[in-house]
């Protein structure tokens, strides 16, 4: 029998409570981890201390210079064009602002600890082979979370800012906007786009499960950069007159492409090692 026969024979005596018992607290870790980083993030910031001849930075609790204000400090003072003016509206917006902060970066924190904690509970139920293609996974969709993060933080917030700078300029009104407005744009542009480029990584899985097959992906690719466009429409801000629009439009679409080719390297790799285990079990 094979590593996971063996697993799996010892885990079906194990009541269904039991495995849900088991993931239950595989995720209180991990909200643990995401809620002690939220409030760092939140309510700590950094002091210095002086220990002979050395200056050793360490936390501090302070809610007014916390990271997360901190962190919106900088955004309004490096990503907002000058003459653009930030106010307060409501009288909790500046909370409400370093609490989507707080959120993002200790959710950036603790999805390690949540993908540690999943592949805990559901690797005793997998081939060797299919733990190295899921571990494979890990850098690919982090370096897509982090292409589309990135892309989304150093072109479209910065563009979508100059735009409606020129536009509210060009009213002849006085060019502001609100704390709570600008930070839950960022963070939201950030985390939707950050997602979206997932999607060759998406489509391989797809393909590899064997939902859909590479030549599916390939003979439909209209639909597909069509829906490229679709998802692109939905995430941007809307406000640059299709300029950011058609920018994520067609990086999507060559996600899309790449993915496509992914695919069919999938596929064929999947045929060799069929037809590998046939030769070596002639009676299938």
């Amino acid at each position: 029998m094979t590593a996971r026969t063996d697993e799996v024979s010892k885990d079906q005596e194990k009541p269904l409570l039991s495995h849900l018992s088991e993931l239950a607290l595989r995720l209180r870790k991990a909200i643990i981890t995401l809620f002690l980083a939220f409030i760092i993030f939140f309510a700590f910031g950094i002091t210095f201390i002086k220990i002979g001849t050395l200056v050793v930075p360490i936390p501090y609790p302070n809610l007014f210079h916390s990271f997360s204000t901190i962190a919106i400090y900088y955004f309004i003072h490096h990503d907002l064009p000058s003459g653009l003016q930030v106010i307060n509206i409501r009288t909790f917006d500046p909370l409400y602002a370093s609490a989507q902060v707080s959120f993002l970066f200790s959710l950036a924190i603790s999805v390690p600890v949540f993908v540690k904690e999943i592949w805990g509970f559901v690797s005793p139920g997998l081939y060797e082979h299919e733990k190295r293609i899921a571990r494979s996974l890990i850098v690919p969709a982090a370096l897509l979370f982090l292409a589309g993060a990135s892309f989304a933080y150093f072109i479209i917030v910065p563009v979508m800012m100059d735009f409606v700078l020129l536009y509210v300029n060009s009213l002849g009104i006085e060019p502001t906007i609100s704390l709570s407005s600008f930070v839950s744009t960022l963070v939201t542009l950030v985390a939707i786009t950050g997602i979206a480029f997932e999607y060759p990584l998406i489509m391989s899985i797809l393909t590899y499960a064997g939902i859909v097959k590479a030549e599916s992906w390939k003979k439909n690719w209209r639909w597909g950069i069509l829906i490229s466009f679709i998802i692109a429409w939905i995430i941007s801000p809307g406000v640059t007159g299709g300029v950011i629009e058609t920018t994520i439009g067609v990086i999507l679409s060559i996600l899309y492409l790449a993915g496509t080719v992914a695919c069919g390297i999938i596929e064929k790799k999947q045929r060799q090692i069929s037809a590998t285990n046939k030769g070596l079990n002639p009676r299938i």
